[in-house]
């Protein structure tokens, strides 16, 4: 590939006004994308079918995090290993992924869906319906049974949208996504108050705004940047596969663990919750839809430098990639730092959102403002490692990624709500969330601290001349991430003190 290509200016370009370009349309595309579920919510939460048809969202809602989470392994491994070899300048290899990566994910959304119909029943009784009242039951299944539907459409959308924004066209995968969400918006108000469909109505919004995503995307390809459309990339090549879904890894898992830990909660509430067990999963379900929107942002952000990382990586510029890390942990923590302040100070005015149609009012809000104030007492740490985990995958550390990944949401959290909530009760289950956050994020420091140092050997290697400048600026990354946790040590422990002062 000829150096003038116009994608080299990732090498060269300010990593500020690089940042900026790529990741504001990515928090954008990715906070519409949070925000389906959130309106469906809201929307929801207001009409007749009250907290049973937040419960039953709630209850569904894994499921489409399975569905985005293998849509993340084939569309963020194909677009990590399309930056990387777009800057290596192996451009078979950036072509034939790109191409595989759309058959794969057409073949395995069509088995997901078929699958799905078919196991219907067992998969809502894992999923924990059969833990809630029978109006919650119903509302599931009306509502499942449509989203179903839109599926592969959803799948292919939000696969395509890492592809488009690594292509370098991050404004049309952010327009897509946006135009989708405004569709779904429009007609969530129609159908579910127009036409009185409640459920059902949330649901049929849903898939047409994620059919007009999907249809917007293939359209992209007709003209692509920086891809050569033709029938040999489409051709499967297991290696090429192999490399993509090794390096997507990662994302998968992050969603992957959002969907454990939701389905988890879900059931624990279901055994332990009692007469309050619609109610308190209806305020969970608040929490987690609120969360993945401070996901976007801090997603947002890390995923939209991944193409400049894999960029400079495979193009051998360390001292960009340190520097690129280094902003994307700063965004980070501001992101962090608001979020916790609102959820400590607001979280009454966030819970009054989603209405207050519930069986026992005051317990509903009460618990709804306790699991903002506890369970996401430390979104500051949770923000900071999953922007790692971008970073890791980006440099082509998939393994170290994945354990990262998995430390947080699988290892630590699933267990502490199981014994928290198993042998305690509803509210101490809640402080699973930020002895989850903190004890990821000391790995996080530990992990990113080690590659740092490595990415400092290979600037000597490569650039005798700026080996001083690379190793400073290793260093700096490296201590950057480290001083958050002395910075924030002392402050931990006063933010626990106050919230146990609040239970």
């Amino acid at each position: 590939m000829n150096e003038s290509n116009e994608n080299f200016y990732l090498t060269t370009a300010p990593i500020k006004k690089l940042l900026v370009k790529f990741s504001i349309p990515c928090v954008l595309a990715m906070l519409v994308s949070a925000l389906y579920n959130i309106v469906d919510q809201i929307f929801i939460g207001n009409s007749a079918a009250g907290t049973s048809g937040i419960m039953a969202t709630t209850l569904v809602f894994p499921f489409t995090v399975v569905a985005l989470a293998i849509a993340q392994l084939i569309g963020d491994g194909c677009a990590a290993l399309f930056s990387i070899s777009l800057g290596a300048k192996d451009e078979r290899t950036s072509n034939k992924c790109v191409g595989n990566a759309i058959i794969t994910v057409i073949v395995l959304s069509l088995v997901l869906i078929a699958l799905s119909f078919v196991f219907m029943g067992p998969i809502l009784n894992v999923l924990g319906a059969n833990g809630y009242d029978d109006r919650c039951q119903e509302f599931t299944k009306q509502y499942f049974a449509i989203i179903l539907c839109g599926t592969p459409f959803f799948m292919f959308s939000s696969a395509m949208a890492s592809i488009i924004r690594a292509s370098g066209a991050p404004m049309f995968s952010m327009i897509s996504t946006v135009i989708g969400a405004i569709i779904n918006l429009i007609l969530d108000s129609i159908l579910i108050f127009g036409f009185d469909l409640g459920v059902q109505g949330a649901a049929i919004a849903t898939i047409a705004g994620q059919i007009i995503s999907a249809i917007l995307c293939a359209l992209y390809f007709r003209k692509p940047k920086f891809i050569k459309m033709s029938k040999e990339i489409f051709k499967m090549d297991f290696k090429v596969l192999g490399k993509l879904l090794k390096l997507g890894i990662s994302s998968f898992i992050t969603q992957i663990s959002i969907a454990i830990i939701t389905i988890v909660a879900n059931n624990v509430v279901g055994t332990i919750g009692g007469v309050h067990a619609t109610d308190a999963g209806g305020a969970l379900g608040i929490v987690f839809k609120i969360f993945a929107i401070v996901l976007a942002f801090s997603l947002g952000v890390a995923v939209g430098g991944q193409p400049i990382i894999g960029f400079n990586y495979g193009a051998k510029q360390y001292k960009r990639v340190l520097e690129a890390y280094k902003l994307i942990i700063f965004a980070n923590i501001i992101i962090g730092i608001i979020s916790m302040l609102m959820f400590e100070v607001f979280p009454g005015a966030i819970v009054s959102l989603f209405g207050g149609n519930a069986s026992d009012l005051a317990f509903y809000q009460e618990y709804a403002c306790l699991s903002f104030r506890i369970y996401l007492g430390g979104i500051l740490f949770c923000c900071i490692q999953k922007a790692s985990c971008i970073f890791l995958q980006s440099i082509d550390k998939p393994y170290k990624a994945m354990v990262l990944s998995l430390m947080r949401d699988v290892i630590i959290l699933v267990p502490g709500v199981c014994i928290l909530g198993l042998c305690g009760d509803l509210y101490k289950m809640l402080w699973a969330g930020p002895v989850s956050d903190i004890g990821a994020f000391i790995v996080t420091v530990l992990l990113v601290s080690i590659e740092c140092k490595k990415i400092s050997k290979l600037a000597k290697e490569t650039t005798p001349q700026e080996s001083k400048q690379d190793e400073a600026q290793a260093v700096t990354a490296s201590n950057f991430v480290i001083s958050i946790g002395r910075e924030f040590g002392s402050g931990g422990k006063y933010i626990g003190q106050e919230l146990a002062m609040l239970r």
